[in-house]
């Protein structure tokens, strides 16, 4: 059965207030003498129009306070979401500065933060800068130089930061940061967020062992990814587990992937991008031709060739010598979050437990030479992926 909702007069008051309720006294009729048949009749008819008209009003009334309720139920849920970001996977202290960083399309998830985050600080800023163009590219210098005085920076915008330089600064001088490309309300509040992050960490830590000492991967999946390369087993990040606790600490939310940077010109081959591309929901596949971690071609329907004029775009910016490090391939990595859905939104996509991904562009924030300011991932539904010649992931399961 439907639970019914228990409104206080506190409640009462404010829905009044929102949409001027008024509540009117009962409607007392009274006839001080006896007309004719036809003037009751007439009275009679008035009176029908009239109580019609009542309820007519009212109908719109309900409607409208349906609608406030629903969104009380949303806000209350952003701020529960917002406080597991701020309490937990932050674990914001008294008197640290936080910098919360949002846009026009965040702006609900900002305030949540925000009002979550002064629960532990007084020393909480919000900003809503423009919306960017792309994945990586820089924040408006205003806010750039913000994020340097912070302890804490919460960036849950349209377009990925985590790739910039004014992030790398902010982690540099100290502060600790949890980006959210692409989030939306849905998202906040479902999904990849509800995950148990400590188990993540926990299944992140246990991986740790497979990945060591292993230099060379395969990665292949049924539409016709098959491609090569090297890595250095020591530069696997491990901390993507939503825990961010510490100084120059960075992590993605919501959180739960291991990544590492392919060693530059090692890789060769096709990969396949059939579940998303950046925060596009494919409905053919991507395929991508690499010779020596170049893109040297990309196929596929019109997103094809929106990628080539975004790619285009961005290395026009470039001098002509670096212009073609655009389509360096600069991260590879694999999701570990059982909560997370591919649902066309690549920061969680990416995250999908048995999903692999690789990303296109920037690589300096990993230790690479690609400073191309463009940097997106496309995610891999269910490959096999080998470690030298141990067998780690079986068309999209973990090989026990």
């Amino acid at each position: 059965m439907p639970t019914e909702k228990v409104f206080s007069l506190q409640d009462f008051m404010w829905i009044r207030a929102q949409f001027q309720v008024v509540v009117l006294p009962p409607l007392i009729m009274a006839s001080p003498f006896r007309r004719k048949s036809k003037e009751r009749k007439s009275s009679k008819d008035e009176e029908d129009q009239d109580l019609e008209e009542v309820i007519e009003a009212e109908e719109p009334l309900e409607e409208n306070v349906a609608e406030v309720l629903d969104s009380l139920d949303l806000e209350q849920a952003l701020f529960e979401s917002a406080k597991r970001v701020t309490h937990t996977c932050m674990d914001i202290r008294r008197g640290e500065n936080v910098l919360i960083v949002c846009d026009p399309t965040t702006g609900e998830i900002g305030q949540a933060l925000h009002r979550s985050a002064t629960e532990r600080s007084d020393r909480v800023l919000l900003i809503v800068m423009p919306k960017g163009r792309h994945h990586g590219e820089e924040p408006p210098s205003p806010v750039a130089n913000l994020m340097k005085q912070q302890q804490i920076v919460i960036a849950p915008t349209k377009y990925s930061l985590t790739h910039t330089r004014s992030i790398r600064s902010a982690l540099k001088d100290g502060a600790r940061v949890a980006t959210m490309p692409g989030m939306t309300e849905e998202m906040f509040i479902s999904g990849g967020m509800t995950a148990d992050f400590n188990q993540i960490k926990k299944s992140l830590s246990d991986i740790s062992g497979t990945l060591r000492r292993k230099k060379l991967i395969h990665v292949k999946d049924s539409k016709g990814t098959d491609v090569e390369f090297e890595v250095s087993w020591k530069d696997w990040n491990l901390d993507d587990n939503g825990i961010c606790n510490r100084p120059r600490m960075i992590t993605n939310l919501p959180a739960g992937k291991a990544f590492v940077l392919p060693k530059e010109g090692t890789m060769n081959g096709t990969i396949v991008i059939d579940g998303t591309w950046e925060s596009t929901l494919l409905d053919e596949p991507l395929e991508l031709i690499v010779e020596n971690g170049i893109v040297i071609d990309i196929k596929g329907d019109a997103t094809a060739a929106q990628i080539r004029q975004q790619f285009g775009e961005a290395a026009s910016r470039l001098r002509s010598k670096d212009r073609e490090l655009v389509w360096t391939v600069a991260e590879f990595g694999f999701g570990m979050n059982p909560n997370a859905e591919i649902t066309g939104h690549v920061l969680e996509d990416e995250k999908q437990l048995g999903t692999c991904y690789f990303a296109i562009g920037d690589n300096t924030s990993l230790g690479g030479n690609a400073a191309v300011g463009i940097h997106i991932p496309g995610v891999i539904r269910k490959p096999s992926v080998w470690l030298d010649d141990n067998q780690l992931l079986d068309e999209g399961k973990f090989v026990e």
